[in-house]
């Protein structure tokens, strides 16, 4: 799956009144523009990046968003003019992806603490639904009013908050999807809407309370303390409402592919996850035959092949491997007795439903996922062009930064069952610490 990201920066920051793009203002000793672009430039799960910026700027960029040719190069990084409007800036954008793109995936620049996990878990999302996007749960009662810009604003009617999400960014969409949305006339403030409007279904996924959007120059002073903090090492960025004992590390270290020759950025040292605390190790093993009219599933991603694992459930050997793993880390037993393959419920289950349930039984153990590795054995096909979508599945299903998830290919050089071609494998080491 190729994905492209499209950071939104072609705004001018009227509404922050300062005289450059607000995008260009320092927050803890960093531009808010250089650290969103970073936390996708870095992501393993996306392929390209594409800034679209105020045509001033994008004529004489940043010399953080210019190829620095004392650093190797990493993935493309393309900037592109910005329109009069936000939708025209991301269609600009989205002209100039790579024709290869299978996702698109969009945020705001003015949003730099996008968390490696929440980006992972939009683009899944939409992979699977064709559009997604980050939102959080109304806390507050929320009241309609009828004109907003009367001095006298009198509430037309109470909504219920349960129904109330309030959108974030990054919002994902399937390339299909997105030029859909494109196509209608009328703007909107976000891609999420005109995708509404062409008569798309958009999956909510948990959004996180420390991925503000700095509009006016009362946010700065917010921005300036999760800045400080996640320097010092005292907040982990990816807070989320629902769960805020899923925070995670800053953003995810680099998959180092590059798709085709065009500009690329060096990645700041402090843009790299800090390692995770760890404190009890747990490994696991799978093998199933591989059966012709069976599908082959691998870390919840559907890998073309002719032959497929057989089993109860999906038969996914990573999910299983890292959820024995994890199960042993918390001498919690292993997958079978948890989901025995004599219950009906688990019969052609998702296995990638099956590791999250694992994980919520850990956290009930007051134990959390630090981070895991997998090693897959397999004779054919190879799962190389599948690995970046493979990782960013199970860390949505863990709750972990995709910087945190290992998936590797092994062939088992023709000798025994693997070797033919007649089984998989997968051995998994799984940290856990304590909540």
């Amino acid at each position: 799956m190729h994905v492209t990201a499209i950071i939104a920066a072609g705004g001018r920051g009227q509404r922050f009144g300062a005289a450059e793009p607000k995008q260009l203002i320092f927050v803890g000793g960093r531009a808010i523009l250089e650290r969103s672009v970073t936390a996708f430039l870095t992501h393993p799960a996306v392929h390209a990046v594409v800034v679209a910026l105020p045509q001033a700027l994008a004529s004489d960029p940043p010399s953080y968003l210019r190829a620095d040719s004392s650093s190797p190069p990493q993935k493309p990084l393309l900037i592109v003019a910005g329109g009069e409007r936000r939708r025209d800036s991301v269609a600009n954008a989205f002209h100039a992806a790579d024709e290869r793109t299978d996702v698109v995936v969009i945020h705001d620049a003015a949003r730099p603490f996008a968390s490696g996990d929440l980006i992972a878990r939009t683009i899944a999302a939409a992979a699977d639904t064709g559009a997604a996007l980050a939102a959080l749960p109304a806390r507050d009662t929320v009241k309609r009013v009828g004109d907003r810009s009367s001095a006298e604003r009198r509430v037309v009617e109470t909504l219920p908050r349960e129904t109330i999400f309030l959108a974030q960014t990054p919002q994902a969409f399937r390339r299909a999807v997105l030029e859909d949305a494109l196509k209608l006339a009328g703007d909107a403030t976000d891609e999420a809407t005109l995708a509404e409007r062409a008569g798309h279904a958009v999956r909510i996924v948990d959004g996180e309370a420390t991925n503000i959007k700095i509009t006016t120059r009362e946010d700065l002073a917010m921005a300036e303390a999760i800045a400080m903090r996640i320097a010092d090492g005292g907040l982990r960025i990816g807070l989320r409402i629902s769960d805020s004992q899923s925070a995670i590390d800053n953003q995810s270290a680099i998959d180092g592919s590059a798709i085709h020759n065009q500009s690329a950025i060096r990645t700041p040292q402090s843009a790299m996850s800090r390692p995770a605390r760890t404190g009890r190790a747990g490994t696991g093993y799978d093998l199933h035959r591989l059966v012709d009219g069976r599908p082959l599933v691998l870390g919840g991603v559907g890998i073309p092949s002719d032959r497929g694992a057989l089993g109860h459930s999906d038969a996914d050997v990573v999910c299983h491997a890292v959820t024995d793993a994890i199960l042993g880390a918390a001498a919690l037993g292993d997958i079978g007795l948890h989901f025995p393959d004599t219950d009906p419920r688990w019969k052609d289950a998702s296995s990638l439903d099956l590791l999250r349930r694992a994980v919520a039984r850990l956290a009930d153990e007051g134990l959390a996922v630090g981070n895991v590795d997998v090693t897959v054995i397999l004779e054919r096909p190879k799962i190389k062009d599948h690995i970046a979508a493979m990782r960013a599945h199970l860390a949505g299903a863990i709750g972990i930064d995709v910087a945190r998830v290992s998936i590797k290919g092994k062939t088992n050089e023709g000798v025994d069952a693997i070797g033919r071609g007649e089984a998989i494998a997968a051995h998994a080491i799984a940290l856990v610490r304590s909540l």
